[in-house]
């Protein structure tokens, strides 16, 4: 029998035409800042809470390598009143706004692969938030595109792209579908406190799209072959969301801060880094591959200074430009879809055999590593 592999056959990138750089997110966090201070000046004055500090573009830059972010709305999100993407409901015949990027992303997906979504026999829409609970997202793009089969949404954070690919491979390579799609809508906008110093330049919005297909000695593809794929989760609180439809159930709850994204970065940084590091260069050490032979490492975009020392780590030296290429410099955090917009841009040049690491990492803690190799 022959060998069957799981090959990614075309990528695909949808960015809004919105974009809101360091400067203009810093001047309307510091006119909320200057009008909460004011407010609260008598209470302030006497100790009984602490004033709000102000943000800068260098403070950004130098903490996390992000300068700009696209975003589906900057209007909302610059008002100091509201800070917060204006999106409009849909009527519930009518598209929806995760969908349509979604569809944006997969139709580029389809055409790099040469195929149409009637081709298609499963859809994955893997993202850190859904903006619905049921009816699933996917089936909503499965029907848009024409694809047949079965559709399901997943969610493992920033980690969903990663655990999406592994899944759709499972899918293949057990004979459930021969071509999968896999899509990652990101509005990461919808659930960043604005007002939290720490983090509100943290992320952009975005929908990427990976197409796999089945290929065999007898029906070979052309693409990235999905030659491994680790995953790994550890619980901690670290990085958490606690918005969801139980919220209603404690109206004290509604509108709290924790109902937002909420992360101790630095905890974070110096728990996740280690191992994600240590899981690669395990995967490659199992898979008999020396780091030599590595010739890219596609990480997730959340902070530069993370990935320059995951990247350090599993290569023993600094890395130059192309063997990690930062995206988050003009896209800032995508969560799940950072890694994928990485690989998107930065895959032309391989030839056949060459390697690559794709790998992202985030709140659960969650780590999926995956090993291409251009066929």
């Amino acid at each position: 029998m022959a060998v069957v592999d799981a090959v990614i056959t075309g990528t695909g990138l949808y960015t809004p035409a919105q974009s809101i750089s360091n400067e203009e997110l810093v001047a309307a966090f510091n006119d909320w800042v200057a009008a909460y201070n004011d407010h609260h000046a008598t209470a302030i004055a006497a100790g009984e809470i602490p004033p709000k500090e102000p943000s800068s573009a260098a403070f950004i830059e130098k903490a996390s390598g992000i300068k700009s972010r696209y975003v589906v709305d900057r209007t909302g999100i610059l008002d100091p009143e509201r800070m917060t993407p204006s999106i409009p409901e849909r009527d519930n015949e009518q598209l929806s706004v995760m969908a349509e990027m979604a569809i944006s992303a997969a139709e580029q997906a389809l055409h790099d692969a040469g195929l149409q979504g009637s081709d298609i026999d499963a859809v994955i829409v893997a993202a850190s938030n859904m903006q619905r609970a049921y009816p699933a997202m996917a089936i909503e793009v499965q029907n848009a595109i024409g694809a047949r089969g079965y559709a399901f949404d997943m969610n493992v954070a920033c980690s969903s792209a990663t655990f999406g690919i592994q899944q759709a491979r499972d899918t293949i390579c057990a004979g459930s579908a021969r071509r999968v799609l896999m899509v990652n809508p990101e509005i990461c906008t919808g659930h960043l406190n604005f007002r939290d110093r720490d983090s509100h330049f943290i992320f952009g919005d975005v929908a990427t799209a990976v197409v796999l297909e089945r290929s065999s000695e007898d029906d070979p593809k052309c693409g990235f072959i999905v030659r491994d794929t680790c995953l790994q989760t550890l619980f901690s609180n670290a990085i958490r969301n606690n918005f969801g439809f139980l919220n209603r159930a404690d109206p004290a709850s509604i509108g709290q801060d924790d109902k937002l994204f909420v992360q101790e970065g630095r905890r974070v940084f110096k728990e996740v880094c280690p191992a994600v590091a240590k899981q690669i260069s395990e995967q490659l050490t199992e898979l008999g591959i020396a780091t030599t032979s590595v010739k890219r490492l596609w990480l997730h975009q959340a902070n530069r200074n993370m990935n320059d020392l995951i990247a350090r780590r599993v290569l023993g030296r600094d890395p130059d430009s192309e063997e990690a290429p930062i995206i988050l410099d003009r896209y800032a955090n995508t969560s799940s879809a950072g890694s994928v917009i990485a690989f998107h841009l930065h895959k032309q040049d391989f030839q056949k055999g060459d390697l690559g690491v794709l790998c992202s990492f985030g709140a659960g803690y969650s780590i999926g590593s995956v090993i291409l190799e251009r066929a």
